[in-house]
């Protein structure tokens, strides 16, 4: 198989993980109520932990790796102010599309990493979109009930339009692949961005609503989150 066509193929797998996120989300069903409630916000700490732990463990280093110091907290803080300025923007418009961002701005810039990763005859790739996708299906789930509950749009149309974009995998893997691999510093730079806005997000919008009076499984789902991410992270060759 083509090595262009492999990266398609996994990066729109680790996309398709996003619709299928808000499928369950659609469906989740459990009895008594607080026993729901209580597991929408574990799983909504569990994909900010999952976020947090992509910060951590991938964005963060592979991004200083190619930039001086100075340019990557340039970068990383850049991306905080820009993302904090789409958040005022997507309040002030009373726009529920929080957990969407952070969701997107994780998996394009890992789907270009996975591209870039080929490119370089590196072997990485499979684990790396099997971590995209499972870090994909809690933020699909949670991006889902945001959407859900604060806009007009029906429930199958979140889902089609979640289906949509997972197609931006294939894009960005293929961009990573073909273009991006060549300028190694271009993407650490995006990393550093996606990383400084993701950081914001989390802990302005994603925690606070991750929280629930005396429930502690939201805050537990945080580590099991984080601990997703680092079991990835060493697992990586």
């Amino acid at each position: 198989m083509p090595t262009w066509l492999t990266v398609t193929l996994l990066t729109l797998m680790a996309g398709m993980s996003m619709p299928l996120g808000a499928l369950i989300a659609r469906w989740e069903r459990i009895h008594p109520d607080w026993l729901e409630q209580e597991f929408r916000h574990a799983v909504m700490a569990f994909g900010g932990g999952a976020l947090f732990s992509a910060v951590a463990l991938v964005l963060v280093p592979e991004g200083i790796e190619e930039l001086p110091a100075h340019f990557s907290v340039m970068w990383f803080v850049l991306g905080g102010i820009i993302f904090c300025g789409l958040d005022i923007l997507l309040a002030r418009y009373h726009s529920p599309t929080t957990q969407l961002v952070a969701m997107l701005s994780d998996f394009i810039p890992e789907a270009m990493a996975l591209g870039a990763a080929f490119s370089a005859g590196g072997k990485s790739g499979p684990l790396l979109a099997i971590l995209i996708a499972l870090q994909n299906l809690p933020e699909g789930f949670n991006a889902y009930r945001e959407m859900n509950q604060g806009s007009g749009i029906s429930g199958f149309k979140i889902v089609m339009v979640f289906g949509v974009l997972a197609l931006l995998g294939p894009v960005a893997g293929l961009g990573g692949f073909l273009l991006l691999a060549q300028y190694p510093a271009v993407v650490a730079a995006i990393k550093l961005l996606a990383g400084g806005g993701i950081l914001f997000l989390v802990f302005q919008d994603i925690a606070p609503q991750a929280r629930l009076e005396k429930a502690w499984a939201p805050a537990l789902g945080a580590v099991l989150g984080f601990a997703l991410g680092l079991l990835g992270h060493e697992l990586l060759p």
